[in-house]
């Protein structure tokens, strides 16, 4: 019971440590102007910031199946009931990883090098201004989309986390007086 609530906790506390640190410390740092100025540009530092947010659903996704086998490893072997808002939570959390991961990260992958006309291989392409001004506007909405889930995603990682280290004592472990009593 002591290690399956230490892997819960640990579980947790990664993955909302990775989620702070990724969203307030890592991805803006691309941003900044010493490393606009070092790559001349927004092109390179985007590409860059592209290959951690691809390492970063990666984490969100392994940290969600962990925790989705945490909560069905308490249920079975603990008898801890599966508490709905855990699920809800649980649910939402892993929807956002990889609709995030599979969906979003891509088409942003994809919008970023239709906007410096890019190609896969990172040579430049001749694109009209028409194509790269609607993939920047695509870009920008997405980008939007992107960041918005990233806040909602981490205020459910803080509800999470508070859930996985304040659990409901409602354990289904009965004790040896608690059960019928035979008299003569």
């Amino acid at each position: 019971m002591l290690v399956l609530r230490f892997i819960g906790v640990l579980n947790a506390a990664v993955w909302l440590g990775a989620a702070f640190f990724f969203t307030f410390a890592v991805a803006p740092a691309f941003f900044t102007p010493e490393v606009k100025e070092i790559f001349h540009g927004r092109f390179w530092p985007g590409v860059m910031a592209q290959f951690v947010v691809e390492r970063y659903f990666y984490l969100q996704q392994i940290c969600g199946v962990i925790a989705l086998v945490h909560l069905i490893a308490e249920w079975f072997y603990l008898g801890r009931a599966l508490q709905r808002l855990n699920v809800v939570i649980l649910g939402g959390l892993l929807l956002f990883g990889f609709v995030g991961g599979f969906w979003i990260q891509p088409r942003l992958h994809e919008l970023h090098r239709v906007m410096y006309s890019m190609n896969e291989q990172y040579q430049a392409v001749s694109l009209s201004v028409a194509e790269r001004t609607a993939a920047a506007k695509s870009f920008k909405t997405w980008h939007g989309v992107a960041r918005a889930m990233d806040i909602v995603a981490l205020a459910g990682l803080l509800v999470y986390f508070w859930r996985v280290t304040h659990p409901s004592d409602d354990l289904r472990i009965l004790s040896a007086t608690a059960g019928p009593q035979f008299r003569s």
